[in-house]
């Protein structure tokens, strides 16, 4: 049966990141590897297990949705990841407003001791998306095994 559908006009954005998010729920209804280990970007270290992140050693006190966000991004180090990519896989929505994400994404900054006019790890290219990467000097990135 039909898992999900798209409406006349679309992007190839929105419709790669629609083609993900079915790819994730089905890998989801199958085995799955062991859970994913501590992502490290810097000086962030993300356990999605436990549901923890913290910064330079200090526990950040994330909501679920800036986690998940956090995580999302830091799956994806140094990458541009586009807005409707971040609806569909943070938000589990097709649509929604850039807003909604501007939001998410300043109150995260703000948590992460930085400004959009300032960034450290959160990097908006304006009309293309947002990246995570670390700050200059920092390890580079260890992702999950």
């Amino acid at each position: 049966g039909a898992d999900d559908y798209l409406t006349k006009p679309f992007s190839v954005e929105h419709l790669s990141a629609r083609m993900a998010a079915v790819l994730r729920r089905s890998r989801a209804a199958g085995d799955q590897a062991p859970p994913p280990r501590v992502i490290r970007v810097g000086g962030l270290a993300i356990d999605p297990l436990r549901r923890r992140a913290e910064l330079d050693g200090t526990e950040l006190d994330l909501t679920r949705r800036e986690f998940d966000l956090l995580t999302f991004l830091a799956g994806r180090p140094g990458v541009v990841v586009a807005r409707k990519e971040l609806l569909a896989e943070v938000w589990q929505q097709s649509y929604g407003d850039d807003q909604t994400i501007d939001v998410h994404l300043s109150w995260l900054r703000r948590k992460l001791g930085e400004t959009a006019a300032r960034p450290r790890y959160l990097h908006t290219l304006r009309g293309v998306g947002v990246k995570l990467q670390p700050p200059a000097g920092t390890p580079a990135v260890e992702p999950p095994a």
